[in-house]
């Protein structure tokens, strides 16, 4: 049957591939000279010139700066496919697009229409592709080219001498060995993960899968598609993804602009309001809580108890004469400020202004004035007068959400107000001390607050980023005249020339303003979110264009998802859409075969997962009398032998409890996680320990189960949990 599919790699050779690869590295370093060419003449012109002249050489600088970074992060494995088609054309599959001088393709970006065969073709609906060449790089080096021969007759009838190569591609990805990043894997997408990246815009796309079958790497090759195929949608509000930790984030940096792509936003819940630091973990029982919808009725209340009536009317002097602060004009002051529905901050301008026209009037009345140069001046007296000025911040107190949280939890009177649709008890869950830090449970909380709050008085003021139509026609204007050898568009120059925040990327804009509207988001580990980080996340979008990516069966959190339409019904009515996610390309099947075993005894929701590997001794139990001594010597022996093999990553996954006595006795270069730590990450080597009080959240169990990619050690001395089967080494 092999020699029926193709013929052997030597016969196939390197060298004609290696003549290609060279040839577009070769134009990529022309572009990249040409790019830094024209940089290096616009900063030799200096500063000289009109304000309008250096502002049009800053945005051709800094747009040639981000050519170069782009052209700089795809040096990695450029090109990784080749598809001869049944026509006798064939062509190259990249990082990104390249054509010659004389604008003859020379590779095709992976993202475009015409490579969708190279992750969709199989033996069974070949389509116009008769052979799907992988190639394997190192630096600049062909290092091996296999092929997957989808229809032979005509292969043989076109006279090519190809290489077999089945499933050798996506397997060896799959058992290269872990590097503490993510490895892209867009040149072994399947395609039941190609239609999903390659799936419409439009409404909200939840992806369930389970442990290892690709759901993050999807999700971001996804985002890489979606940027590409509809930047004139997407290049001014850009797209946001958000992931659960800064770890994970760190451990996917990389694959973006290696894609290609410079221009998504990737941050946590937290890093969404600028300026608020996470130090704390929320007890379950008050993370339920504040992970409610109706929290958004008691920050609205706590907000409006900030808009107070005095108890009576107040009496004030002012230059020996009497004006009142009273009661009715407070009250009909603040409903005519709420009239328009203004954030708090800013309703307050209109507040105090018509307090102070009202007090204003009365020393008028008193002093029978008439000229208007009078009443001004009796204005900025009743403006500048302390205790008009405390007394009018007492009945409309401007104040930042921090401050707002802080007192809320802090101060019982304030609490049972606000929350008092809320039993006593579960108030009583949610005081603390006023400078308790932050958790993340509270950041939904002070978004929704910053939200009703506003800026105060002398904050930033939203400004437009979009070029106006005289902007763009003048950029226009200046391309046709000094010329741009077709790397800059009028509406980015347009952009780069506005002043002040025009100036930065557009992830650099959306990174420091809270009121950012994204094109598209992208949500990894989506059913650890709570209703209310969902709310704060759709307020981001008011298109609802989202790409969802999770495994209820994985939920830890106690807020969190454990069926997809009880989340995505309320939100996106019937513009969502679920896809599922089959096959484990990540996971060792002895590992998934262990891990849905324990999960289904747990009655967790498992989607049903078929693992691609098949390794030799991949899971093992080993029963201890010190589970602490125990897992330090497993994990030591592993990292023993990736220090004289080929290399790897070696984890830890354990209660808290054990932390502190692990690492002290761990090697330096093995990870220590918690279960939920570790969520989104994988390993050569997973150790988990004292499985059974993990279980304690079945979730975190499965979690920890499923992070090794070669083998899965669990260490412990209680008797392990129901379901869980292992052979004892």
């Amino acid at each position: 049957m092999a020699n029926e599919r193709g013929l052997t790699a030597e016969r196939s050779g390197l060298a004609p591939e290696q003549e290609v690869v060279d040839g577009l590295y070769s134009r990529l370093d022309e572009l990249r000279d040409e790019a830094d060419d024209r940089l290096a003449a616009i900063r030799k012109e200096g500063p000289s010139g009109s304000p309008q002249n250096r502002s049009e050489r800053d945005a051709f600088a800094t747009l040639y700066e981000d050519r170069i970074s782009q052209l700089d992060a795809v040096e990695d494995r450029l090109c990784f496919g080749r598809l001869d088609l049944r026509d006798g054309e064939r062509f190259y599959v990249g990082r990104i697009g390249l054509s010659d001088a004389e604008h003859v393709p020379l590779l095709t970006d992976w993202r475009a229409p015409a490579a969708r065969a190279f992750y969709s073709a199989t033996a069974a609906n070949p389509g116009e592709v008769v052979n799907r060449r992988h190639l394997t790089t190192l630096g600049r080096r062909v290092t091996a080219v296999e092929d997957d021969v989808l229809d032979v007759d005509a292969l043989r009838e076109m006279g090519a001498d190809t290489a077999l190569a089945g499933e050798g591609a996506l397997l060896a990805a799959l058992g290269a060995r872990r590097t503490g990043r993510m490895g892209d894997i867009v040149a072994t997408i399947q395609a039941e993960q190609d239609a999903v990246i390659r799936a419409p815009m439009a409404g909200a796309l939840v992806v369930q899968g389970g442990p290892g079958s690709g759901k993050t790497a999807v999700a971001l090759h996804r985002a890489a598609f979606l940027l590409y195929h509809h930047r004139e949608q997407l290049e001014s509000r850009g797209v946001l993804l958000i992931g659960p930790s800064k770890t994970f984030l760190r451990y996917i940096d990389h694959v973006l602009p290696s894609l290609g792509e410079t221009g998504a936003v990737s941050t946590t819940l937290a890093g969404l309001v600028p300026g608020i630091t996470v130090t704390a973990v929320e007890p379950d029982a008050s993370a339920e809580i504040k992970g409610r919808t109706l929290m958004t009725d008691v920050v609205k209340a706590a907000v409006r108890e900030r808009q107070r009536v005095p108890r009576a009317d107040k009496q004030i002097r002012i230059d020996g004469r009497t004006v009142v602060i009273k009661r009715s004009d407070v009250k009909d002051a603040q409903g005519r400020a709420r009239r328009d529905g203004r954030p708090h901050n800013e309703a307050r301008a209109l507040f105090a202004k018509d307090m102070i026209g009202r007090l204003t009037k009365q020393l008028v009345e008193q002093l029978e004035v008439y000229s208007d140069e009078d009443r001004i001046e009796l204005e900025r007296d009743v403006r500048d007068d302390r205790n008009i000025r405390i007394a009018i911040n007492l009945c409309w107190l401007p104040i930042t959400p921090e401050q707002l949280l802080r007192d809320l939890f802090s101060k019982p009177h304030l609490l049972d107000h606000a929350a008092r649709m809320l039993p006593q008890d579960e108030r009583d869950l949610l005081l603390r001390p006023s400078a308790a830090p932050f958790t993340e449970a509270d950041v939904p909380l002070l978004d929704e607050a910053a939200e009703l709050l506003g800026d105060l008085p002398g904050g930033r003021n939203r400004r437009s980023d979009e070029p106006s139509a005289e902007e763009l026609q003048y950029a226009k204007d200046v391309l046709e005249t000094f010329g741009d050898g077709g790397m800059v568009t009028a509406e980015a120059l347009a952009a780069r020339m506005k002043g002040g925040t025009a100036r930065l990327s557009v992830a650099e804009r959306a990174r420091g303003d809270r009121t950012w509207t994204y094109g598209h988001v992208v949500v990894d580990e989506a059913q650890e979110l709570s209703p209310m980080a969902w709310r704060m996340l759709v307020r981001r979008c008011p298109t609802r264009s989202f790409t969802i990516v999770g495994d209820v069966a994985q939920t830890t959190s106690v807020a969190g998802t454990h069926w997809w339409p009880e989340t995505m019904d309320p939100l996106f009515q019937a513009g969502w859409e679920l896809r599922e996610l089959t096959i484990s390309y990540r996971i060792p099947a002895a590992v998934a075969d262990a891990a849905q075993a324990f999960a289904k005894a747990a009655r967790l929701p498992v989607s049903e997962l078929r693992a691609a590997r098949e390794l030799d001794d991949a899971a093992a139990a080993v029963r201890a009398d010190d589970a602490v001594a125990t897992a330090v010597r497993v994990a030591a022996s592993h990292e023993r032998a990736f220090a004289e093999g080929d290399g790897g990553l070696v984890a830890v996954i354990a209660p808290p409890r054990l932390h502190g006595a692990l690492r002290s006795a761990l090697p330096a270069t093995v990870e220590l996680y918690t279960a939920r730590e570790s969520k989104g990450l994988e390993f050569d080597v997973a150790v988990v320990v004292e499985p059974a009080e993990i279980a304690e959240r079945p979730g975190d169990l499965y979690v920890a189960l499923t992070r090794p990619t070669r083998r899965l050690e669990v260490v412990h001395t209680s008797p392990l949990p129901d379901g869980l089967v292992l052979q004892e080494a």
